[in-house]
């Protein structure tokens, strides 16, 4: 594998003129499909699908920690009142201001998150039919607590516990312990290719500023994630907005993970469903 620059702590996007038209043709069957996300505390449905739909998720951990961002907070959403939401926050140090990077946020008070995390899941969920199911989830966040004062580790184990609960037996990177060139679809692609993905799974956010040439350059094809139509099942309704956590407590992880199954990249088609561009 070719050596190159470490990743850069800027994500500028690219140029508009330069991502007009994407290559989206689809990828060959068997390609290696990667996702490259930052670590989202107990993520939305629509992150966790797109996650769910990867071989690997390079957890994109050396760019710019955002306050307003899910990478510290998650909105909780009541169980019987999908509308009546919560937000769910780990107070964060930014040890060098605003250009501190998620890799480098720190806890500012671990124990005092820790019962705040147990205590806030427990209030919404615990008479849920499902409770053993987000325990599940819960408990290997709760122990990661002991072990690190770092909010994207934090952040990081309730994604991938979410994952593992629902059956997904994909890899797990960070962009820091990789290389990669600058320019922000430059710096994509060469995450891809540091990982052996031959697809990389982009959402509408993405495909607006997405620079196919990079990825074609690498041989790697640019396929659009979708979401099933808000209109054709309950959880996805509000997929964008509140945390898998809801969507588990209401189907139960079996069901969930069917759900996720017929979602996202199938050849640019959901088979059988109206689908939606996810962020």
């Amino acid at each position: 594998m070719t050596s190159l620059p470490p990743t850069s702590a800027s994500y500028t996007p690219d140029s508009t003129a330069a991502s007009s038209s994407p290559d989206t043709s689809p990828a060959p069957p068997g390609t290696k499909r990667c996702a490259i996300h930052q670590p989202n505390l107990f993520p939305r449905l629509s992150t966790l699908a797109k996650l769910f739909a990867a071989d690997c998720w390079v957890v994109l951990d050396d760019v710019q920690f955002a306050r307003r961002d899910y990478q510290h907070r998650a909105r909780l959403a009541r169980l019987e009142v999908p509308y009546d939401r919560q937000w769910l926050s780990l107070p964060t140090h930014l040890p060098n201001g605003r250009p501190t990077l998620i890799s480098e946020g720190r806890l500012v008070e671990p124990l005092k998150s820790h019962r705040r995390v147990a205590e806030r899941v427990r209030q919404h969920y615990d008479r849920s039919a499902h409770w053993k199911a987000v325990q599940t989830a819960l408990e290997p966040v709760l122990d990661r607590f002991g072990t690190t004062d770092r909010t994207a580790d934090i952040a990081e184990a309730s994604a991938y516990a979410l994952l593992a609960l629902l059956g997904w037996q994909g890899e797990v990177v960070r962009s820091s312990d990789l290389s990669a060139r600058a320019g922000r679809s430059q710096r994509l692609a060469d995450l891809a290719a540091a990982v052996g993905s031959g697809a990389y799974l982009c959402g509408t956010g993405g495909m607006r500023y997405l620079d196919a040439e990079p990825f074609a350059v690498l041989g790697i094809a640019i396929v659009p994630f979708r979401l099933p139509d808000a209109s054709m099942s309950g959880i996805w309704g509000s997929a964008r907005e509140v945390s898998a956590l809801w969507a588990l407590a209401t189907i139960g992880p079996e069901r969930l993970a069917d759900e996720l199954r017929v979602s996202g990249p199938h050849d640019g088609r959901c088979p059988g469903l109206r689908c939606a561009e996810a962020m």
